[in-house]
């Protein structure tokens, strides 16, 4: 009777422990510059605070391809396209942690919050942000709101200055993210609002325990999310920026899914029986941008010579490994208003060395190439990249020195318009085609750093807002289709490649997906031991 009954005891003793959730390590690539996700444009910290920490109105819906509720369980728009008013869902609990206790639940003020500080230059919140608030400047929410209002404690009422075609896909983005009034006042009435950025507090699906920089950042699942607890707990980020380590540590289960790898790594994989791929077309744009405020870049000849001088066919076999296809614009080929018919530059170094000559460059000039140190989804191979583009460039007479770059200080000083020649990618963060235009060629977004061209015509400023402003897709369409014929005109960027997105998973982890944004949600992963 002992005998038969211990091993049913043990059991019952086990029970919990083997209904727990298991640990789910990602190894990642960077740290991110900080958590509060408004002040930064790099999708590193968007992918560490608002993905995991924060929620959103609305969310949008990739396999769908539509906006859906999320803190807003349901919305309405006036006729006019001016006021937008969102039902906040119920019962919606802020995470609580060691540094900060919610006395309520989510709730309009939460909202306004938010936003206010973002948009009114008196607000109490709105100078703390040292760097800015580069995606609502860069997309003009300043001058586009009018008004953001709480009619009743649970619903909140945005009015609009002018229709806005993308207004409702923006509230989408991880900008956009909602934040504990309650929490903010109680840093500043401590004299540390600074803290909002390194001890963050959101409403997602897991809540912030412990970052070291360059090393690890640790959440714990949220007990109280409102779409369930998560099935992973903790959540770990393993930063680790070299692609093999990556590789390596997934192989020994160091960690259970490795994002960026190498397109080697993933033709590796699909052949590990312990491993998996996970991947899809991204909504990404890959480019060299051209600092148009800098001598002699500030020629139209001398951008179209660099775009001639280069061999992109050449760079894509050496850099992507057949992981990608040629850009030749800023939108991804699958996006509704791609402008398919553009020329383009083929390789033609006698047409560089002529434009040279004409711009009064006939012995050429000196410049810098700008490039991160280690690989990412947009820039497999940073070293190689920029060395074939130094060699395409000798060949016309441009001596392009190579400066290796941390991630973070090379986001840091590329804003501030710092750089030449500057490797850099785009994740559209929505699916709407403005989303590459307002944030990277408007006049607005020079000044908030997002603008690496550092170009600002009116021209194409006008058919930006133009195509904002209007609900009409086809009507959008012929506008977008003009600015990127505007854009190839004027050669801002060296466009590169729209690569495939992918991630290595183990075979034990089930449920996550690659998002074609770069975006990442683990809430609905879970994992065996």
């Amino acid at each position: 009777m002992r005998v038969a009954t211990l091993p049913l005891l043990f059991a019952t003793l086990l029970a919990p422990v083997f209904a727990q959730a298991a640990a789910l390590s990602v190894c990642t690539e960077a740290s991110p510059e900080g958590f509060d996700v408004v002040q930064y444009n790099s999708l590193t910290t968007t992918n560490a605070s608002a993905d995991v920490l924060m929620n959103r109105l609305v969310e949008f819906d990739a396999e769908k391809g539509e906006v859906v509720p999320s803190l807003a369980e349901s919305w309405t728009v006036s006729a006019d396209g001016l006021i937008y008013e969102f039902k906040l869902r119920p019962e919606v609990k802020f995470h609580s942690t060691g540094y900060f206790k919610p006395s309520r639940t989510l709730n309009a003020d939460d909202v306004l919050f938010s936003f206010q500080r973002m948009i009114y230059p008196a607000h109490s919140w709105h100078k703390i942000a040292q760097s800015g608030y580069p995606h609502a400047q860069s997309l003009q929410l300043p001058s586009l709101i009018k008004q953001i209002e709480a009619p009743e404690p649970q619903s909140v009422r945005f009015t609009l200055n002018h229709p806005d075609a993308t207004f409702l896909a923006t509230l989408s983005m991880g900008f956009a993210s909602i934040y504990s009034a309650e929490y903010a006042d109680q840093l500043l009435k401590a004299g540390t609002p600074e803290k909002l950025n390194n001890q963050p507090i959101g409403t997602g699906p897991f809540v912030f325990n412990r970052f070291q920089k360059d090393a690890v950042i640790r959440y714990r699942a949220n007990p109280d999310y409102f779409n369930g607890k998560p099935g992973v707990d903790p959540l770990i980020y393993a930063i680790t920026p070299d692609a093999n380590v990556r590789l390596q540590k997934l192989k020994r289960n160091e960690c259970q899914i490795a994002l960026s790898p190498k397109p080697l790594d993933v033709a590796a994989a699909a052949q590990d029986p312990t491993l998996k791929v996970e991947k899809t077309e991204a909504f990404m744009t890959a480019f060299v941008a051209i600092n148009s405020q800098h001598a002699p870049l500030d020629k139209p000849e001398v951008r179209q010579a660099i775009n001639l001088a280069f061999d992109k066919a050449s760079y894509l076999k050496a850099v992507f490994e057949g992981t990608a296809v040629a850009a030749n614009g800023p939108y991804p080929p699958n996006t509704w208003s791609y402008a398919k018919d553009l020329p383009g530059y083929p390789t033609d170094l006698d047409k560089a060395r002529a434009l040279l000559a004409k711009a009064g460059l006939k012995e050429g000039f000196s410049t810098t190439i700008w490039t991160r140190p280690q690989g990412s989804l947009l820039n497999p191979n940073p070293s190689l990249g920029a060395q074939l583009l130094q060699a395409d460039l000798a060949k016309i007479g441009i001596k392009a020195e190579i400066r290796v770059i941390e991630w973070g200080e090379l986001i840091r000083r590329a804003k501030a318009g710092e750089h030449d020649l500057l490797f850099m990618g785009w994740a559209g963060d929505n699916g709407d085609p403005d989303n590459f235009l307002s944030p990277q060629f408007a006049c607005a977004a020079v000044k908030s750093g997002t603008n690496f061209a550092r170009y600002c015509d009116q021209r194409l400023d006008q058919l930006i807002s133009a195509g904002r402003t209007t609900t009409d897709q086809s009507v959008r369409s012929r506008l977008y289709q003009q600015a990127q014929a505007l854009i190839q005109q004027q050669a801002l960027w060296l466009p590169l490649a729209h690569p495939t997105a992918a991630a290595l998973v183990r075979q034990n982890v089930q449920g996550y997906q690659v998002s074609p944004f770069g975006r990442q949600d683990f809430a609905k992963v879970s994992s065996t031991r």
